[in-house]
């Protein structure tokens, strides 16, 4: 299952393993349509995907002033998101230049 506006949320019974589903802010979802770069573009999605099954990743940052905000980084660029672990979802917030997303 790739980045869909709305996954489908599953469960392997046995192994415990939950597959969240993966939602968009516009905000995020336009930077997703505007890049040109076609390898960030891949690097940035597949960072995404990757939440599915690992919604706290190595390197993950938990964002100060929130209870369920995270930041990842791909290269320059950083993906904040938010966990929804009751509904199992991660919603994707934003997606910008580190230099431009905190402000």
């Amino acid at each position: 299952m790739g980045c869909a506006e709305k996954g489908n949320v599953s469960q392997v019974f046995g192994r415990g393993l939950v597959t969240y589903s993966i939602e968009f802010y516009p905000l995020a979802r336009r930077f997703l349509t505007r890049l040109r770069d076609a390898s960030l573009y891949k690097r940035v999605h597949r960072a995404i995907d990757n939440l599915q099954e690992e919604p706290r990743p190595a390197g993950c940052k938990k964002l100060a002033g929130s209870s369920n905000r995270y930041r990842i980084r791909v290269g320059d660029y950083r993906i904040i998101y938010e966990i929804e672990d009751s509904a199992v979802r991660v919603l994707v917030l934003a997606i910008e230049n580190r230099r431009d997303i905190y402000n």
